[in-house]
């Protein structure tokens, strides 16, 4: 007798087990969405009713499309030479495969796809216990298909792969690092022949595309406590094929969070970036932010400020470390930018010892633009001090400075900050064409629209007036020496 729970979805699906029952095939759910079903729940809460499902059948590629063509609202077949039909049925997605027998030869990244009659060997082929249990819905009533045991890890919290470890993870490596992302999602613990094939066979990942890589390791950083999994990755050294960087600040010192090494502090960091429905930010962008905060410190270690470098040089070698390591990885353009960029102003917040004047504020904001509230998160869950008086006043300082971008927000347009006036109005005023000149009256009153706040056109204009009959001729100087430069 299954719980309550099951109910929905066995109705659900009944239109489509009986499809499959009246062509003599079997039908069965397979994978995580009978693993979540029998947990109850799903990570972060996922709603069920809203996942896509995975089936797996007897009937062939073929004989699915005239199978479910009476009642398939569309159908696709993209996949179907590794032997998986694609359909939706009102608001839900199913994905139809036929039991699989697939191996992977060492130096491929593709599956030598074979197809199999029964459902104990396509269950032999799936990464872990957990995910290679079946529920049968061609039977009078369903059935829980579970051979190796999966149920019983599931309750117990372990992680196991159906065959042995290493021929798991040689037909497919990323695998491995799949295994970090179930360690974290569900909280269990690995079984330690899975550890211990994942030290050995660590290097088989790079046979892996990068983007397969990210992917998955985005799902693992976007999991509630990811630092499970990122201490698996760390420890087995199978990060070192990906992300190696955290090696290294795994061995560098952190006097100033008083941890052993900046790696645990960066990992504080990471879990404490948690959803918070109160706040507007881009969680995934913001736990990679987390991660990647204080990677350039292993480079600049021993750096002293004054001697050709400022206080945040780590910070601007970190971005510059994280650009091309997500370049690697191959994630988006604009995914690199935001994370680049956080990591680059990410202590801007402790530049500000004096108080949270009307400028400091603008700054702030101007500094961090439309990134604003990743990098409130950011350094918020930057303080992992055990210190509570110490946590305390940064909390205090960060509250401030929110009250006060609010309180400063009210009066001025603090989203898109610009100077009062604009490039055309200047070339207007001061009778010069577009160049040098303009670009220096424009950063000119950007300064005073930081440090001042709006002053009125007028008053601007005046000021703008003054500027430019002192420095007219070092801007024009400014313009020839440029012009020479790109003769």
């Amino acid at each position: 007798m299954f719980p309550p729970r099951f109910a929905h979805i066995l109705q659900e699906m009944e239109p489509l087990a009986a499809l499959f029952r009246e062509a003599g095939h079997r039908l069965f759910l397979v994978g995580g969405s009978v693993r979540d079903l029998l947990l109850g729940d799903t990570d972060a809460g996922t709603d069920l009713d809203l996942i896509d499902f995975d089936a797996t059948t007897t009937a062939t590629p073929d004989q699915i499309k005239k199978i479910v063509q009476p009642i398939a609202d569309a159908l696709w077949t993209q996949g179907e030479r590794f032997g998986t039909i694609g359909l939706k049925i009102g608001e839900r997605t199913y994905e139809i495969t036929t039991h699989r027998a697939e191996a992977y030869s060492p130096d491929s990244r593709k599956p030598d796809v074979q197809f199999a009659s029964d459902i104990e060997t396509d269950l032999s082929r799936r990464d872990f216990t957990i995910n290679a249990m079946a529920l049968e819905l061609t039977t009078d009533t369903p059935v829980l298909v579970d051979p190796f045991g999966g149920l019983a890890d599931l309750m117990a919290r372990v992680l196991r792969t159906p065959l042995s470890a290493e021929e798991s993870f040689n037909d497919d490596p990323l695998r491995m690092l799949r295994a970090a992302r179930f360690i974290s999602q569900l909280e269990v613990a690995p079984d330690p022949s899975i550890t211990a094939a994942v030290t050995a066979m660590a290097d088989r990942l790079t046979i892996v595309s990068a983007e397969r890589v990210r992917i998955e390791f985005d799902r693992l950083m976007t999991t509630k406590r990811p630092t499970f999994g990122l201490w698996f990755l760390v420890d087995t050294g199978l990060v070192d094929h990906f992300l190696p960087e955290m090696k290294l600040m795994r061995l560098e010192q952190d006097p100033i969070h008083r941890h052993k090494d900046v790696l645990t502090h960066t990992l504080a960091v990471v879990e404490n970036v948690q959803l918070d429905p109160t706040r507007e930010f881009d969680f995934r962008i913001t736990r990679l932010a987390a991660l990647y905060h204080d990677i350039g410190k292993p480079r600049t270690r021993g750096f002293k400020e004054g001697k050709g470098v400022t206080f945040h040089h780590h910070e601007a070698v970190g971005a510059r470390m994280t650009r091309e390591r997500m370049k690697a990885m191959k994630y988006p353009n604009a995914d690199i930018e935001a994370v680049s960029e956080l990591v680059a102003i990410s202590g801007r917040f402790h530049t500000y010892q004096m108080g949270w004047t009307d400028s400091a504020v603008r700054r702030y904001v101007r500094d961090a633009g439309e990134y604003l509230g990743e990098l409130n998160v950011l350094v918020r869950c930057d303080c992992t001090t055990r210190n509570e008086k110490k946590a305390n006043i940064l909390s205090r300082r960060m509250d401030e400075m929110e009250a006060r971008i609010a309180e400063v927000g009210a009066r001025e347009e603090l989203a898109s900050l610009r100077p009062e006036i604009d490039g055309q109005q200047v070339m207007e005023l001061l009778g010069v064409p577009a160049g040098p000149a303009v670009g220096a009256a424009l950063e000119f009153l950007m300064d005073i629209r930081l440090e001042e706040g709006i002053l009125g056109e007028a008053v601007i204009i005046a000021r703008l007036r003054e500027w430019w009959a002192i420095n007219a001729d070092d801007v024009s100087k400014l313009k020839r020496t440029r012009r020479a430069e790109t003769r």
